[in-house]
């Protein structure tokens, strides 16, 4: 069966999200491809500016679910428009497992939807865009498993 993972872009700031998502998961990145990298060609021109920028970047947050990400270059027609379109969903096995996710990955988030609390479908549950303006959801179903 084919797993799912998660790919993030965001607009130049890559590095300084992954190094943040390195902390909450309390892992180190698989490794860093940045667009100075790439092999030269003029129908692509990456700028000066631009070849510090990340193409590609991974943290494994468990053995099967990984988190990548790339910086945008509007020069290659990329723009990031974020919005709520996509979530990333975190089902964690213990309610302190979601108290401390909820706490690390919320820190200076621009918006909390729904803070970390009892829902009818869930022991505990939150929802909110962090700091770099990706949307999450912390779930711990707990004692509300559906009949």
């Amino acid at each position: 069966m084919a797993k799912i993972h998660a790919y993030l872009n965001f607009n130049g700031n890559c590095e300084e999200a992954f190094t943040f998502y390195e902390k909450v998961f309390n892992t180190q990145s698989t490794g860093t491809y940045r667009f100075g990298d790439m092999p030269e060609n003029p129908e692509f021109p990456v700028n000066n500016e631009d070849k510090q920028k990340i193409m590609h970047t991974a943290i494994m947050i468990n053995d099967s679910t990984m988190l990548m990400g790339s910086d945008c270059i509007e020069g290659f027609g990329q723009k990031i428009i974020n919005g709520t379109s996509t979530y990333i969903m975190l089902d964690t096995e213990t309610a302190q497992e979601a108290k401390d996710l909820y706490q690390a990955l919320s820190e200076n988030a621009l918006n909390i939807e729904m803070p970390l609390g009892e829902q009818f479908w869930a022991e505990l549950y939150a929802s909110f865009q962090d700091q770099f303006g990706i949307c999450w959801m912390i779930h711990f179903e707990g004692n509300k498993k559906m009949q």
